[in-house]
């Protein structure tokens, strides 16, 4: 349903409160310095396809940038735990916190943070349903995130939403079916060239949606008439239970847009993304039409709630992804080699984004829930006084 102008302007001013309270809590955590490294990342950092240039290798980071990627990398890994275990707890009634699907990000942090620092706030992202991560770096607070998959009045959605269907500023989803974000995505460019702007389109989707024949559609399209969309496969390995080895008879994700050019990056090194997501929008914004990006990830948790994520894949596969492509532990090690932060610092950070999430989740569990007559507001823009049949003949109510 479409969002009246009340609830545009209480979602607008919850994302002004989120955007001051992130900047006073940024100021405190750390004093800003000029200081900073270069590294040179692996020759294989980049795969590309029709393209005859790559990203550099040569990548700066700054002081600021380590402090503030690793402390919203760590919330965003923090906040996915919290609501972890909101799932499997009951409120004094005995009702499930959070209730439907969770699909959670953990693992995959590098991926947003590192789009989110190449990109600017006025261009779009569209993505599937595991999208708290990206909710949250493009501007909600972890209280309005928490809060909604609670079904409190104060989420990012207001409450109706739920885990899937999260918007911020320029952010258009969570969105619940697979693959339909896709040709959605292709459209926003489409209204970003035709308005005459240079605004670019991030459209995110996993490897469980590359077969999906919209997404050739949408490809199709965006080629055609040179939209300014980056469509992203965040390969993650497995799409729900199955591996991509068994559901994809090419796995090269950053090759299936054909006459598209593409390139494939390693999701798990947040360098590495920003540096590769910057080329590829300076390449939109010049006009050249779409390009194909696969971000190879790895998700830490099952597909879902629902999925344990162990009949499919070893524990010894898992326990190792942990150890060797953590991308808070990969950053961290830029950091220490760089003399950017000492590990006291980094564990400081862990620990400040640790209690942030925990006072946000403490405020959002205080909020209070949506009343049923809610149930027939937002269906349709300035739809203005009228009656609304419930799911039944005997029950209506009206929208105002």
């Amino acid at each position: 349903c479409c969002l009246n102008n009340t609830m545009l302007a209480a979602g607008k001013k919850l994302l002004r409160s989120a955007l001051l309270l992130r900047a006073a809590a940024a100021n405190c955590r750390w004093q800003s310095t000029n200081s900073s490294s270069t590294f040179t990342l692996p020759d294989d950092a980049y795969k590309l396809h029709r393209l005859t240039s790559s990203p550099s290798h040569k990548v700066t980071l700054t002081r600021d940038d380590v402090l503030s990627y690793y402390y919203d990398m760590n919330v965003i890994r923090e906040m996915e735990e919290t609501a972890k275990d909101l799932y499997q707890q009951t409120d004094p009634n005995k009702k499930k916190y959070i209730r439907g699907f969770l699909h959670l990000y953990a693992g995959q942090e590098a991926c947003a943070v590192g789009m989110e620092r190449a990109i600017t706030k006025e261009d779009a992202v569209i993505t599937a349903y595991r999208c708290h991560g990206w909710t949250y770096v493009r501007g909600a607070s972890v209280r309005s995130i928490l809060a909604e998959l609670m079904g409190r009045n104060t989420g990012c959605s207001q409450g109706k939403g739920g885990s899937m269907h999260m918007y911020a500023k320029n952010f258009y989803g969570g969105n619940g079916i697979v693959g339909a974000q896709v040709p959605l995505g292709a459209g926003i460019a489409f209204a970003l060239k035709y308005n005459g702007t240079d605004r670019v389109c991030l459209s995110l989707y996993g490897d469980g949606a590359a077969n999906q024949g919209q997404v050739f559609e949408a490809y199709n399209m965006a080629a055609l008439w040179k939209l300014p969309c980056l469509f992203i496969c965040e390969n993650n390995v497995y799409g729900m239970g199955t591996s991509i080895s068994r559901a994809s008879a090419s796995t090269d994700f950053y090759t299936r847009g054909d006459y598209i050019p593409g390139i494939k990056v390693n999701g798990q090194d947040v360098l590495a993304v920003r540096e590769a997501t910057k080329w590829c929008t300076d390449y939109l914004r010049a006009g050249k039409g779409p390009l194909v990006m696969e971000l190879f990830t790895y998700r830490f948790h099952g597909h879902s709630m629902s999925d344990p994520g162990k009949g499919y894949r070893t524990a010894e596969e898992v326990k190792d992804a942990k150890e060797t492509k953590d991308p808070i532990t990969i950053l961290g090690k830029y950091a220490l080699k760089g003399n950017l932060a000492t590990q006291e610092e980094l564990n400081d950070l862990s620990k400040k984004a640790q209690q942030h999430v925990k006072a946000e989740k403490e405020l959002a569990m205080k909020d209070g829930v949506l009343p049923p007559s809610d149930l027939y507001t937002h269906i349709y823009t300035n739809q203005g006084d009228m009656v609304v049949r419930g799911s039944d003949l005997y029950t209506s109510n009206k929208t105002v």
